[in-house]
């Protein structure tokens, strides 16, 4: 999926129908703490105003399997945006309930970062459970991944089914829209 200044890397079915049960049910029974966001310090700040959702903890092994398969598609994502990615940051497991949002902003690789997080140069996302318009068990509404692109045209919602990444340059602005109804459950890492 491409627009004049937006370029995605998209993958249905990254997660098959067993890990997606499985990573889901795990996240689910996890606990967590509000997440922080970076900017004024290095270490991340809980900012209610800017982020408001929760980083899980699930078991190791879950991270460990997560993390497996992003490096497996490594290759692909530095061909797909020919970048220079050699490492992977830790992904972060996320919970967003009604309300919960996260405004528009950049992940990294804008030159205006004075941290680590300026090493970002794709930021990738995988959902754990579908958007519907109609509340039901394993699915939200809202919450929408908006992407905007440098030309200033209309922002692009990202596909979000169970199973899929979504992959985009790290310097691009994006957001989460509040949440509406059900629990959003996603996993973000990056590439470096």
């Amino acid at each position: 999926m491409t627009s004049s200044s937006l370029d995605l890397f998209v993958e249905r079915g990254f997660l098959d129908a067993s890990t997606l049960a499985d990573a889901l049910a795990a996240v689910r029974a996890s606990q967590g703490q509000a997440a922080t966001v970076y900017g004024r310090s290095d270490s991340g700040d809980v900012d209610a105003r800017v982020r408001r959702t929760t980083r899980l903890s699930p078991p190791a092994e879950v991270e460990e399997l997560v993390r497996r398969l992003l490096l497996a598609r490594m290759s692909a994502v530095e061909e797909h945006f020919g970048s220079g990615v050699r490492e992977l940051e830790e992904p972060q497991f996320l919970r967003y309930e009604a309300g919960d949002f996260f405004v528009a902003h950049q992940d990294g690789n804008t030159g205006m970062l004075r941290s680590e997080r300026e090493e970002r140069k794709v930021s990738a996302l995988i959902f754990l459970n579908s958007q519907s318009k109609t509340p039901g068990p394993d699915v939200y509404g809202g919450g929408s991944l908006l992407l905007h692109p440098r030309d200033a045209s209309e922002p692009v919602r990202a596909p979000a089914e169970a199973g899929i990444l979504v992959a985009f340059r790290a310097e691009t602005t994006h957001e989460v829209e509040p949440v509406t109804h059900g629990e959003r459950f996603t996993i973000a890492s990056w590439y470096k």
